[in-house]
């Protein structure tokens, strides 16, 4: 398996390391940017982009003033490239991709379109799984940058890739001609979802290697498995290969990574502490639910099914945490919306975590 080769749209080859292990983008990599559909030329383009776009190409890193960014005729490719020339200048002003998230963040004000975020956050994850040969791993990592659809199949609590399912959902995943074809009521030979397990590694790094983004692999994350013997003997399993315990691997690699400490990521299906003093969730939903549950406020069952795990977060070095916390645990939970979309929010690790030098 070579790594250079998965996650195309984040231009891994072209992503070099610093002195301290942080993520420098080359000229590559600005130049893959520049072939995204929201920069590349088009048949209506004018002159003036099309000769923008060729100089950005032959340079990436060239100032562009206002006077020449005004000669561009159509107003969207105006604002399109305003965005990425800020996004640029300010990725250089920051150093690394790892520098420009956290500033970002802890900003306050996020100004950025989307794409670039989650281009950037997909960039350092592939950093840190570039020696990694666990296909579990790089397909919980996608989490923190592509929203997942879950579903519960035979007491199994899987994710599949919401823009794939949605794709396969409209146009039976063939694209444009699925839809024509739907229209015209051809019958079509339904999208295949795949739950991943460590034989089809090969093959999961296939599909990572095109260029088109998403996965037809399901991610199972069911995280124990029970069994019952007969007799009054019941024991419980921790599943070798779960998703949940993959997600909190590479969770614990970004923390490290973008923080610079060192934690361990656990998976639980409850809080069992009655000295429970801090907690964040991993996204918008548990935010809310961990924070409804803390203040012993009721919550409805039906919001409670939505949870999908909880997590333990302990400090390798108390002394890394707020004096008031040290040695306490942070509960974390990971929820689905009403809709049963999974949307991984990888910045509350770097804004809400106590740390001691944010005291």
């Amino acid at each position: 398996m070579d790594p250079t080769l998965l996650w195309p749209a984040c231009a891994p080859a072209h992503l070099t390391a610093d002195d301290t292990g942080r993520t420098r983008p080359a000229a590559g990599w600005w130049q893959a940017l520049l072939w995204r559909p929201e920069l590349a030329p088009i048949d209506q383009s004018c002159h003036a982009e099309r000769r923008l776009h060729a100089a950005l190409l032959d340079d990436p890193l060239q100032p562009v003033d206002a006077t020449r960014l005004a000669r561009l005729r159509d107003a969207d490719a105006r604002e399109s490239y305003g965005h990425f020339l800020a996004f640029r200048d300010a990725v250089q002003r920051a150093g690394t991709l790892e520098g420009w998230l956290l500033g970002l963040f802890r900003s306050g004000r996020i100004a950025v379109p989307p794409v670039f975020i989650d281009l950037v956050v997909q960039s350092v994850t592939w950093r840190l799984l570039a020696d990694d040969q666990d296909a579990i791993h790089w397909r919980a990592a996608e989490l923190l940058f592509r929203p997942q659809r879950v579903t519960r199949h035979e007491g199994r609590v899987l994710l599949g890739d919401r823009d794939t399912l949605d794709l396969g959902r409209d146009t039976q995943g063939f694209g444009d001609l699925g839809r024509l074809l739907a229209e015209a009521q051809a019958p079509l030979k339904r999208l295949e979802m795949t739950v991943l397990a460590p034989e089809q590694g090969a093959a999961y790094f296939a599909r990572a290697a095109q260029p088109a983004q998403g996965t037809n692999f399901l991610l199972d994350l069911t995280h124990t498995l029970d069994r019952d013997l007969g007799h009054g003997l019941h024991f419980t399993l921790v599943h070798r290969h779960s998703g949940l315990g993959a997600l909190a691997v590479v969770l614990t690699r970004w923390v490290q990574q973008l923080l610079g400490v060192k934690v361990t990521i656990e998976p639980l299906q409850r809080v069992d502490d009655p000295h429970w003093r801090w907690h964040l969730g991993l996204d918008a939903e548990s935010t809310a639910l961990l924070n409804d549950l803390y203040e012993g406020r009721e919550v409805e069952t039906t919001r409670q099914e939505r949870l999908i795990s909880l997590f333990r977060l302990r400090f390798a070095d108390p002394a890394e945490m707020r004096a008031d916390l040290a040695g306490a645990p942070v509960w974390m939970g990971l929820m689905a919306d009403a809709q049963g979309v999974v949307k991984l929010k990888p910045q509350n690790l770097l804004l809400n975590l106590p740390l001691a030098r944010d005291a």
